[in-house]
């Protein structure tokens, strides 16, 4: 779960805007990258909107990734990652990611992991600032420069940072770039 901050200013649009600006940050260096904004896909059993959909090409082969974003009050439900799953399985997709900014009940990070969906929760980017002084916690001081939103990548027990202002935490995870 995420600390503390203040809370997320953010309309629907402007979260999958975000989420868009994440992901396309973290391409640098993908072959053929390309990503889609509310895109209309035909599947097996019916079209579907997508909030974003990432292309590249990898190993001779053309890769699509589904981004759905959950602007809800409450924390992602296992129903909500198995619907991502099914339009995967539909749309032949490769790989899907679901963004939320309430985070994720366990039931929905157990079916995740399981399916090879990533999870990710954006904050605030204060959420990623830790002091060691006791009692309440202080604000950073001026001269950090802190991203103003970022992601926190859900996986098994581990947690990545992702950025759009600072793609290389995302290409790093990927291991796209050593760390």
């Amino acid at each position: 779960m995420r600390p503390p901050t203040e809370s997320l200013s953010l309309t629907p649009r402007d979260f999958e805007l975000l989420v868009q600006g994440i992901i396309d940050a973290a391409a640098d260096g993908l072959v053929d990258y390309q990503s889609e904004h509310q895109a209309l896909l035909a599947g097996v059993d019916g079209e579907y909107v997508i909030d974003v959909v990432a292309t590249f090409s990898a190993l001779g082969a053309r890769f699509v990734v589904l981004v759905e974003c959950k602007h809800l009050a409450r924390p992602v439900e296992r129903k909500d990652v198995q619907v991502l799953h099914s339009k995967i399985q539909s749309l032949g997709a490769h790989k899907g990611m679901l963004f939320s900014v309430s985070g994720f009940q366990s039931g929905a990070i157990e079916y995740a992991t399981s399916h090879g969906i990533a999870l990710v929760e954006v904050a605030t980017g204060t959420s990623n600032w830790h002091t060691r002084a006791a009692g309440p916690p202080t604000p950073p001081p001026p001269w950090v420069v802190i991203p103003k939103y970022i992601g926190w990548l859900c996986r098994g027990n581990t947690r990545a940072l992702l950025s759009q202002d600072h793609a290389e935490y995302t290409r790093s995870f990927l291991g796209l770039i050593e760390r």
